[in-house]
């Protein structure tokens, strides 16, 4: 494998770029891979711990890709915006759907930080004991002995003997082993969006090999979509002066927090159609964007 020049310098007010030969070079053994998908994890790894990075908000997005992955995996048409609206406009009572209920386990799998409860609250149909059983290695394959990715596709591996139709825990569970492994608090979706279906039926070499693959590509995704909003999350903070209204304060907070808002989220501005109105001043701003399309039910984003 060879390896491209150093970069140049970058501006250190920037997330520092993903190095060219982690991201340019098609690996050719299963130890070039193993090496690339460490050097990515390590980069991701530093722009975790940046401050300018809306960190709820990256593993938010990143929760949307991996249930979008999932539902595909599964067989389902829905995709990013139907998935949004299963979840954003649900009333008491109401089912999300099966693909909702794919992206209520991610946004409650990355909400709080990586511990059995919080992960059995993302997945109510598994009992806690045995999601800490498998988190900490104590199941057949030994996960808690292996390398970070090598113990993620062993979680992966063992979920899925036990519970073979369980690909969306299985994933679950191995970015949480993963982000055990890494020292990261919260899980960070990466396996799901670079896994296929028939990468979840291989054995545990060829699992072992597709999931440094997998978190090689989704580190680097993950990285570019940290920096992309860094910048707008930045956007966002330097227009909120500007906004007099009583709770903008409080708005503009959960724009930096959540993949999506519809204006009845934002109670702190006291009635909807304020929110409305809001909503709209920030798109004049250039600092949030209309993620739907629609003239009615809308969602908005930075």
């Amino acid at each position: 494998m060879t390896y491209a020049r150093p970069e140049p310098p970058h501006d250190p007010a920037t997330l520092p770029p993903m190095p060219g030969w982690v991201t340019g070079r098609c690996p050719e053994t299963p130890e070039d891979v193993a090496f690339l998908s460490g050097a990515a994890l390590a980069h991701l790894h530093l722009v975790l711990s940046r401050g300018d990075v809306p960190q709820a908000l990256l593993r938010e997005r990143l929760a949307l890709r991996a249930a979008e992955a999932c539902a595909a995996c599964s067989g389902r048409i829905e995709r990013a915006p139907e998935l949004r609206d299963a979840v954003q406009f649900l009333q008491p009572g109401d089912h999300p759907g099966p693909a909702g209920e794919i992206y209520l386990s991610w946004r409650r799998a990355v909400e709080r930080p990586v511990s059995p409860g919080a992960l059995h609250r993302a997945l109510p149909e598994l009992d806690p004991g045995q999601i800490a059983a498998w988190l900490d290695g104590s199941g057949p394959r030994g996960a808690g002995q292996a390398g970070p990715v090598s113990r993620a596709a062993a979680v992966l591996q063992t979920v899925l003997q036990a519970q073979p139709r369980a690909d969306t825990a299985a994933m679950l569970l191995a970015d949480a082993a993963l982000a055990q492994a890494l020292g990261w608090p919260h899980a960070v979706p990466l396996l799901a969006a670079g896994l296929r279906r028939r990468d979840l039926r291989a054995d545990a070499d060829g699992l072992r090999l597709a999931a440094h693959r997998a978190v090689a590509a989704a580190a680097a995704g993950a990285a570019l979509e940290a920096a992309a909003l860094s910048q707008r999350a930045a956007r966002l903070r330097a227009v909120a002066p500007k906004l007099r209204a009583r709770g903008a304060a409080e708005a503009v907070g959960l724009f930096l927090t959540r993949d999506a808002v519809a204006p009845p989220a934002l109670t702190s501005l006291r009635s909807e159609r304020a929110a409305r109105r809001f909503c709209d001043r920030l798109v004049a701003l250039g600092a949030v964007q209309e993620l739907t399309g629609r003239d009615t039910f809308r969602l908005y984003g930075i």
